[in-house]
């Protein structure tokens, strides 16, 4: 782990002064080498799955880990698009004048070294590694036991692009080892590595904000909320809670309470029971949600607080925009957030009062996605309210240095 972080801090010299023209002519190589190995990256893929069928995964984690040949796609596409991104890199902000007559700005540079910890999905090295490659960053990519002949076979696709643009190969790394061992090192070498982003579970990401000496950009939980107003739109808010639900249910933007205003309850509700029913998704409610749907399960207090990941959805019915907000607050993990409304005031309140990094109106949460989001791709979703929020895309991978231009003015 001390190589790789020595190697990675030479390559991210390196990377900082590369031009635009080098790093998305290696992110268009790369694009090319994923969409002709993609039959090898299949084959992997099969290894790793058949291993993880064997140690008994659960299916949300077996689906994250699948490749298919539209994820493999939309893995090439992203590559692509965040080749035709602009680069942040050098963007100078802010020239004023100061009284002394010197010139004074904000230049936007790399972190340097990221290192990226993730679980099952392998699509994740792909996305990793042309972000952090776009902004300048070199990186250090530590995926999962149970994906490690994806991930080595997707590495092998970067390295061959980075050699085709002419950048150091160790501007991306994979560690070889699915030694948790190397977790613990490579969090505590602040001397090779800048910041840290873990992509995982809540047991994954507890561990690391807890132990790490770098910064983490992280979240721990995705317990998204869509709240149906009294004055919605029934047939849009219908489509979008079954879409927030159900799109994909391993996923951190997926919908895990349902709130419905009293008012509409009984009118929308049974509807989206049908839905539901037609999805195999298990339902479990307040009291007055099972008043009106009889046959679904208690809510306890634990469901407001769970992040499923699965077909399970928790639903409760309340009194007005006041009542869903409080539950936000006292239950959000502030992530993503949507309410179905027509009503503008109502909307605007919601958007300024929920404290969470995505907030929406009439739109489902599974948009809370850096490809959604116009970033190309994401490093990772950041409930955190410090350098960056929200998807973390190129933007949020740089930071900014002041700059100063003189005339060989001396301070008096």
């Amino acid at each position: 782990m001390q190589t790789l972080g020595q190697h990675a801090r030479q390559a991210s010299r390196a990377l900082a002064c590369a031009s635009t023209e080098v790093k998305n002519k290696a992110l268009l190589a790369m694009a090319t080498e994923i969409r002709a190995a993609a039959e090898t990256l299949k084959l992997e893929n099969a290894r790793d799955l058949d291993a993880g069928k064997a140690k008994g995964l659960e299916a949300a984690l077996l689906d994250r880990l699948t490749l298919t040949d539209d994820r493999l796609e939309s893995m090439a596409v992203g590559l692509e698009q965040i080749a035709a991104l602009p680069d942040p890199v050098g963007e100078v902000s802010d020239m004023t004048y100061r009284p002394s007559g010197i010139q004074l700005g904000r230049m936007r540079v790399p972190l340097g070294v990221v290192g990226i910890i993730y679980e099952s999905r392998p699509n994740v090295t792909a996305d990793a590694a042309a972000l952090c490659l776009k902004s300048g960053n070199a990186t250090i990519l530590r995926g999962g036991s149970e994906a490690i002949h994806s991930n080595q076979a997707i590495a092998a696709c970067i390295r061959r692009g980075l050699e085709q643009a002419g950048l150091p190969d160790t501007a991306v790394q994979v560690v070889q080892t699915t030694d948790r061992a190397a977790v613990g090192q490579l969090i505590t070498m602040p001397e090779y590595v800048d910041v840290i982003v873990p992509r995982g579970g809540k047991g994954l990401i507890e561990r690391i904000s807890q132990e790490a000496r770098v910064p983490v950009i992280k979240h721990l939980d995705g317990i998204c909320h869509v709240y149906i107003d009294r004055d919605a739109d029934l047939a849009m808010a219908e489509d979008i809670a079954v879409n927030a639900k159900c799109h994909r249910y391993g996923v951190c933007n997926a919908m895990e309470t349902l709130l419905v205003h009293s008012d509409v309850a009984e009118q929308i509700l049974p509807r989206l029971a049908v839905r539901y029913a037609d999805e195999q998704v298990e339902l479990r409610g307040c009291s007055r949600t099972r008043a009106i749907l009889a046959d679904i399960n208690a809510a306890t207090d634990d469901d407001w607080d769970t992040e499923y990941l699965a077909p399970i959805l928790s639903i409760k019915v309340v009194d007005g925009l006041d009542a869903a907000m409080e539950h936000i607050h006292r239950h959000s993990s502030g992530h993503t957030e949507s309410i179905v409304t027509e009503n503008y005031q109502r909307a605007r309140r919601f958007l300024a009062e929920v404290d969470s990094s995505s907030v929406m109106v009439n739109a489902s949460t599974r948009f809370a996605d850096g490809f959604e989001y116009g970033l190309g791709a994401e490093i990772g979703i950041s409930t955190d309210k410090i350098h960056a929020r929200g998807p973390v895309g190129l933007e949020g991978l740089t930071s900014q240095k002041w700059i100063v231009l003189g005339s060989g003015q001396i301070r008096k």
